[in-house]
Order: C-alpha cells, then sequence, then structure tokens
C-alpha cells in the first residue's frame, strides 16, 4: 500500500524526493489537450524507479458521450496514453467516467464505454474514476456504476475511489469501500481528498485534509478499508500534500 500525491509532470521523480511519496501520479501530456503524448524525459529514470507510477488520462476523455467528435478522439487519445503510460511501469491510467447530455438515454453511455473495451486491449490497467457532479454522469452515482460494470467488469476494468467526488456526488463514506466492492469486486487506487463544499454539492473542489468539510478521520478510514495504494491531489504543492500524506502514514500505521 503505497501513498503519494499528484505531482507535477516535467520531473515527477524529483517531487517524490521532495514529498517523501511512495507513489507519484502525473500527466503524460496536456489535460486539456488532444496531442498524442511523447516519450518522457525522464522515462528512463521512471522505469528504473521503485516509485509507484499512476497516470491520469487528460480531463477531456469522454468516451461515453453521443458526440461523435468528442467520443471518437477520447478513443484515441485513451489508447495512447495507455500506451505511453505502460511504456514508463506505470500501474494504471485512470480516466474520468464521463457523461451524456440532458435527455440523452444512459444506456448508450454504458455501451459506449463497453466498446473501448470491446475493441482494445490495453498494457496496464485501465482505472475508471467516479465523478463529483452532472446529471447525467455516467460514474457519480453507485445506482449508475453498477450499471456501468454490468458492461465493463467482464474485461477486469480497475476502479479509482475519489472520496472528495464521492462525497460530493452523494455517497456517504462511511461504508463506500464496501458498496464499491459489492459492485465492481475491487479498489485498485483511492484518491484522497477532502472537499471544500457540503455533501451531494455536485462540485468538484479538492481541499487539504486540516482545511474541508469531511472529517479527515474518515478519509483514512476509507484508505484503510480500501487497503489500496493511495494518491492525494490535495492544494499547497509539496507542503500541502506532504501534511496530508503524514496524516495518513500516521493514522494508516495505528490502524
Amino acid at each position: 500500500m503505497a501513498i503519494g500525491a499528484h505531482v507535477r509532470s516535467d520531473d515527477p521523480l524529483a517531487e517524490a524526493r521532495e514529498s517523501g511519496a511512495q507513489a507519484v501520479q502525473f500527466f503524460l501530456g496536456d489535460p486539456q489537450g488532444w496531442k498524442k503524448p511523447v516519450e518522457h524525459a525522464h522515462a528512463a529514470e521512471l522505469r528504473a524507479s521503485d516509485i509507484v507510477r499512476y497516470v491520469h488520462a487528460p480531463y477531456l476523455v469522454n468516451v461515453a458521450t453521443r458526440n461523435n467528435k468528442i467520443r471518437i478522439p477520447s478513443r484515441k487519445i485513451l489508447t495512447q496514453h495507455a500506451a505511453a503510460a505502460a511504456d514508463i511501469g506505470a500501474r494504471g491510467l485512470i480516466v474520468h467516467g464521463g457523461h451524456l447530455n440532458a435527455g440523452d438515454d444512459p444506456a448508450e453511455g454504458f455501451a459506449n464505454w463497453r466498446k473501448v473495451f470491446e475493441r482494445e486491449e490495453f498494457g496496464l490497467p485501465i482505472l475508471i474514476e467516479n465523478t463529483a457532479g452532472g446529471d447525467n454522469a455516467i460514474a457519480r452515482r453507485f445506482d449508475r456504476l453498477a450499471r456501468l460494470w454490468d458492461e465493463v467488469g467482464e474485461f477486469g476494468v480497475g476502479f479509482c475511489l475519489d472520496t472528495c467526488h464521492a462525497y460530493c456526488g452523494g455517497e456517504p463514506l462511511d461504508d463506500v469501500v464496501d458498496r464499491v466492492l459489492a459492485i465492481t469486486g475491487r479498489i485498485d487506487l483511492v484518491h484522497a481528498n477532502n472537499s471544500r463544499d457540503a455533501f451531494d454539492s455536485g462540485a468538484d473542489r479538492h481541499a487539504n485534509f486540516d482545511a474541508g468539510t469531511i472529517d479527515p478521520q474518515l478519509i483514512a478510514h476509507v484508505c484503510a478499508a480500501a487497503g489500496s495504494d493511495v494518491i492525494v491531489e490535495t492544494p499547497g504543492g509539496v507542503d500541502g500534500t506532504g501534511e496530508d500524506m503524514r496524516y495518513l502514514q500516521e493514522h494508516l500505521n495505528r490502524a
């Protein structure tokens, strides 16, 4: 169980050494862009490192949508980023569940996700992450997450549980691990984040453990129950994520 942080993309290992992270998550390209990632400047060092690596796909990836101008390039860059992430020995590629427009049948979004895995084999686990907002989101409410897993579960898809997203998406955290495992059978990674906003607000604004609306002991409880690697995506750079990682390490050691 490695505890780490989302770090800057240019030199992930340098920031990990500075903060004491056991794991890193970073982007391999512009998080708001469609360009194919190029080989990372520190690719050889990343491959040789003992630090656990995760890569986050660009935020604009939305393979669920009915809009061909978004869905088709989303599939393409998902494949490209998966190949680049596998090349540096990443443990998984995290991608948001996506959404449809108001009035669209969610069944079409679930079917579009299934087509991703029917048509492509990836060189590392794809970890679908729950999201905080959107009335027609694919992976905000867990009733929809269950319908998604009915379509993709047979392909060995992984899951990334974000505590801020679950809380602001309207899913209580006290038993969230048990409820996710009942649906997916696995939690590959936890994004341990506090929230600036209220329960079921639909907002996605992360906060440090000591400055949010979620009891930090509850976040630690989720991490302990999941038993997976943990990535902190909180504000404040090395100081902010470093303090939150230390909080988790102390509380998980006690547990």
